[in-house]
């Protein structure tokens, strides 16, 4: 582990010992919240247990389609809006204000369409997330240097090399945050329609403990929504870092 990492891992060790005195105190009612060990047993027990094993399937399954789906789907949105230049003067507008319309609100209309399944969930997950691959795949593609293109040229190399060894090497820094954002805002999609509208899913037994006052159940799931999220970031920055190393040299 890096420096950094063991400074960040300090932070959140330090942030729940003072969430666990707080707690422990009746500083922090328990109401609210319940200490972070009492967290870390309750995600420990669902976890043995085994009891919400098909809920975390349910939504795994549907955070990697909506993952799938925005990354390759925003790429292909994004070469295509970058090759066209009419459709990236008529189209980037319309990218760059997409976010003020939360794509949450046309869930009654695609249940309608699709019925109560997870087929709105993935459409609305990857409406949170495709569009900030494509934005980043555009502004990667655009900052290459000319120069690049002009010495691939001068070597005759081909179209379909150039892309794999001049243009993407050289956008990939915007398309790795492009990809980063793509699989965030995934997980925030499935989850967030889950709370809404579903019978299942790790969104759906969070609302449930919820309503029911059930805070263990509740913030056991959270660690363990958090952990899975902590998991695929770290995951892909470690391997976004050695592709970058890898083109670097």
């Amino acid at each position: 582990m890096t420096r950094y990492g063991w400074i960040r891992l300090g932070i959140v060790v330090g942030a729940g010992l003072v969430l666990e005195i707080l707690c422990r105190a009746n500083i922090v009612s328990r109401l609210i919240m319940i200490p972070p060990s009492e967290m870390l047993a309750s995600a420990w027990k669902i976890l043995a247990t085994g009891e919400m094993k098909n809920d975390f399937y349910f939504s795994l399954v549907n955070i990697a389609f909506a993952i799938a789906l925005s990354v390759v789907g925003g790429f292909l949105t994004g070469l295509a809006i970058y090759s066209v230049p009419l459709l990236r003067s008529t189209l980037e507008p319309f990218l760059t204000s997409y976010s003020a319309v939360p794509p949450i609100v046309f869930y009654p209309m695609l249940i309608v369409i699709f019925g109560l399944n997870r087929i709105p969930q993935i459409i609305i997950a990857v409406m949170f997330g495709l569009v900030p691959m494509a934005m980043n795949t555009i502004n990667g593609l655009y900052r290459i240097r000319p120069v690049f293109l002009k010495v691939g040229r001068v070597h005759r190399v081909s179209a379909l090399a150039s892309v794999f060894r001049i243009q993407l090497p050289a956008a990939a820094p915007y398309l790795f945050v492009g990809v980063t954002l793509a699989v965030s805002y995934s997980v925030i999609g499935v989850i967030s329609t889950e709370f809404i509208l579903s019978a299942s899913g790790i969104g759906h037994q969070i609302s449930f403990a919820y309503d029911n006052y059930d805070n263990r159940t509740m913030y056991g799931l959270v660690v363990l929504l958090l952990a899975i999220a902590t998991l695929l970031n770290s995951t892909l920055r470690y391997y976004s870092q050695r592709m970058l190393q890898r083109w670097a040299r």
